[in-house]
């Protein structure tokens, strides 16, 4: 491609993290035309259509329940995120949410602001001394936190806590090798999410929203919490069940809730602490998750190397060659033989050649020692299960 890459955005993006896509070869902003990729926040890509031109999507975040993976996979585009980018924002907004639960501190803040500023300094003394008692709260340290996933977010929780005095229970049957290496030895295993709910006086969620994750937090489990226990969900909203925390809170069993997610049914309720989606709202955050999906988004389109994609394998290959072609395709067999095939006819060395699949997605990067013609291109695509084809010869 001799044209510079059209990125559009489509949320406000942290402009430290733009700057590393270099002008001159790149394009980028909110009105480009035929856009090569797009850069998300939080807009909402499932309604609008999406250019055929879009070879890639990246969001500067974790989740990516508003973009339409699924219809994105068949068309071979790679949707990318940011795992771990805002974790110690979320982090330390989990600390917080524990001790605005644990010292009252958000009804302690109310009764401060209903003082009268115009009473006498000693009639607001007596006053003070005699409200406090209704707030007095407990300290973290020698509770126990219990953590629900436990990826990058989940390992600095648990950290943090421990550094605290808490002891720390944690349950996550899809657990990573990096994740495992990265969590603790302090960390006790719990069995089953049921366990954790049972055992610790503090819940924490952090697990993306799936069908598997919906609701885990529901009518059937939220009432064996500890009374007077405290359940925190930065997650994603749909990872608990509302209407039956809500239900549990009448009972004192949690005896808070503390969310990022203000609902018509919470906005208001007593034992409700929910915040205006602060998860990731730092300038750290935005500028950490901006920088990582740029650069991801930048080795794609330039090598065709993929990382943190959520419906593609990671697939990296050092250059050895001026030559590269990458492929997407259906995972199914003898898709490997037939491209090998079909490179061959042209006349075309390979000097390296990358494979690997994940789901129903499998993508090759493949090295050869010469220039790649149109006819060869065009005879990747027609094969069938072939999903995208695209050449990407070693730019000047």
């Amino acid at each position: 491609m001799d044209r510079p890459f059209n990125v559009r955005v489509l949320n406000q993006i942290s402009a430290r993290g733009l700057k590393r896509l270099p002008e001159g070869r790149y394009r980028v902003g909110k009105d480009v035309e035929a856009p090569d990729a797009i850069l998300v926040r939080s807009a909402d890509m499932h309604a609008g259509d999406i250019p055929a031109s879009v070879l890639a999507v990246a969001r500067a975040g974790a989740g990516t329940n508003n973009i339409p993976v699924a219809r994105l996979s068949a068309r071979g585009v790679p949707v990318f995120n940011a795992p771990g980018a805002n974790a110690n924002a979320v982090k330390e907004l989990v600390l917080a949410g524990m001790l605005l639960a644990a010292r009252n501190l958000v009804p302690a803040l109310g009764f401060v602001a209903g003082l009268h500023p115009e009473q006498p300094e000693a009639e607001m003394e007596r006053a003070v001394e005699e409200g406090k008692k209704a707030f007095a709260g407990s300290e973290l340290a020698g509770q126990t936190l219990g953590i629900v996933g436990l990826g990058k977010i989940g390992c600095l929780v648990a950290d943090a806590a421990i550094k605290l005095g808490m002891n720390v229970l944690g349950h996550d049957p899809e657990i990573t090798v990096d994740a495992a290496w990265s969590l603790p030895a302090q960390v006790k295993k719990a069995a089953s999410v049921g366990e954790v709910l049972r055992q610790a006086n503090f819940v924490t969620l952090h697990v993306p929203l799936i069908e598997a994750t919906r609701h885990l937090v529901n009518a059937d489990n939220v009432g064996s919490m500890k009374p007077g226990a405290v359940l925190l969900n930065f997650s994603r909203e749909g990872v608990v069940d509302e209407a039956a925390v809500l239900k549990a809170l009448a009972t004192r069993t949690p005896a808070w809730y503390v969310c990022d997610f203000p609902s018509p049914a919470s906005v208001r309720h007593e034992r409700v602490i929910a915040l205006p989606h602060l998860g990731a709202s730092t300038q750290e955050a935005e500028e950490n998750c901006a920088s990582m999906v740029v650069d991801q988004l930048r080795d794609y389109l330039e090598h065709g190397n993929v990382a943190n994609a959520v419906n593609f394998p990671a697939v990296s290959m050092t250059r050895e060659s001026r030559y590269r072609v990458a492929i997407a395709n259906a995972n199914v067999p003898n898709m490997l033989g037939q491209i090998s095939t079909a490179m061959a006819e042209a006349g075309l060395n390979i000097h390296n050649m990358v494979n690997k699949s994940r789901g129903d997605v499998a993508f090759t990067l493949v090295d050869v020692d010469s220039d790649v013609g149109a006819a060869t291109l065009d005879a990747l695509r027609a094969i069938e299960g072939v999903l995208s084809v695209r050449y990407l010869p070693l730019r000047d």
